[in-house]
């Protein structure tokens, strides 16, 4: 048994080029496309897919219209596929506010070689997806809209090892109290910080520094966006800006985030180097910095997202004695990145999104 997807695009060229892609997988099968939502909603009904994936602007029924009636009628992982533009970043986070687990961004001009180029992204994705944890929990977890797909072992990854015991969680509370926050995310990542960032209060007596795997016209619509929502400030990171107490800056997408020394309380460093690195801006490079430079006490958090980076950058911040902290399996929308770290034995703290707010402020006595 194969992973059931249906596409939903308006334009037939990209319902041809997402099959094709994803088709080319063994365990990636399309079951049905559809022109729109209400198209969509049918085609749901009809085939009972295990994620769909869904374009924004459509005639009839856009997609924000369509993906609230199929988390209201038939809650199912769906993955956005969106333009890269200051609108279509918008329309993402809404989405993703709505209930949908991450996106794929797509070139207006829908070239060859551009959608060529988000291939082994679109699979991995859809693969991750349509298992994640929001939809499948297991064993004590609640039960399922739908089964679990089954991936071919010729595809399926490899078993993790076994997990390291949960530690007690008493870490964060002890003292010294840090005075740098670095916080890791992926797919899933950008909900999870809507959840977060808001339950701080404005007097954090610290500086916040966030790597999130995004396009490069994303990061500052949604650095605006949690702005918009938070009693700190939020900003896109710009280079050699001076740390201040209370303010959270987003690393921009395409680039690196680093911390530097040119500030007496350290400052943003941005580089396109190193460039053999797998996502820019990445997770590692950022703790990886800050484990080499800063001479502080740091608290550490990975949350949400597919692949490990930021495992080695954490391992190497708790050997300088930080403080860490990983979002739980329940919780997360993929368990790639959290458990990458907790396999490493470097986290002092593993708790659901809901809990992480609660974690910090007792940290950070706020």
């Amino acid at each position: 048994m194969t992973i059931r997807i249906l596409i939903v695009d308006d334009s037939p060229f990209m319902r041809k080029s997402l099959q094709k892609m994803l088709e080319e997988a063994p365990d990636l099968r399309v079951v049905a496309t559809a022109r729109d939502g209400i198209d969509a909603l049918e085609k749901i009904q009809e085939h009972k897919p295990d994620i769909v994936t869904l374009d924004i602007e459509m005639p009839r029924m856009d997609g924000l219209t369509c993906l609230k009636k199929i988390m209201a009628d038939h809650p199912m992982p769906v993955l956005m596929v969106s333009s890269l533009t200051q609108e279509g970043a918008q329309a993402t986070f809404d989405a993703l506010s709505i209930g949908a687990l991450d996106f794929i961004p797509k070139e207006n001009s829908f070239a060859s070689m551009s959608i060529l180029q988000i291939q082994h992204d679109l699979q991995e994705k859809v693969r991750r997806l349509a298992t994640s944890p929001r939809f499948h929990r297991t064993a004590q977890g609640s039960s399922t809209p739908s089964p679990a797909p089954h991936i071919p072992a010729a595809v399926r990854p490899a078993a993790p090892p076994p997990k390291a015991p949960a530690p007690s969680g008493a870490g964060l509370g002890s003292s010294p109290q840090a005075e740098l926050l670095v916080i890791g995310s992926s797919t899933g990542g950008p909900k999870a910080l809507q959840d977060i960032l808001p339950a701080l209060p404005a007097n954090l007596p610290v500086p916040c520094l966030i790597v999130q795997h995004m396009p490069s016209t994303f990061t500052k619509p949604f650095a605006d966006r949690l702005n918009g929502l938070c009693q700190v400030h939020v900003k896109e990171a710009e280079q050699g800006e001076p740390l201040k107490a209370g303010t959270v800056y987003i690393a921009p997408g395409g680039i690196h985030m680093t911390y530097g020394t040119r500030s007496p309380k350290g400052c943003i460093e941005l580089s396109p180097e190193p460039m053999s690195s797998l996502h820019r801006p990445s997770v590692d490079v950022l703790f990886l910095s800050v484990a080499e430079l800063y001479r502080g006490q740091v608290l550490a958090g990975i949350l949400t997202g597919m692949g490990a980076d930021g495992a080695k950058g954490m391992e190497q911040l708790k050997l300088k004695g930080a403080h860490t902290l990983a979002e739980s399996e329940e919780s997360c929308v993929v368990y790639g990145m959290p458990r990458a770290a907790v396999d490493r034995g470097c986290v002092d703290v593993i708790a659901p999104l809901s809990d992480i707010p609660g974690h910090l402020c007792r940290h950070f006595r706020i």
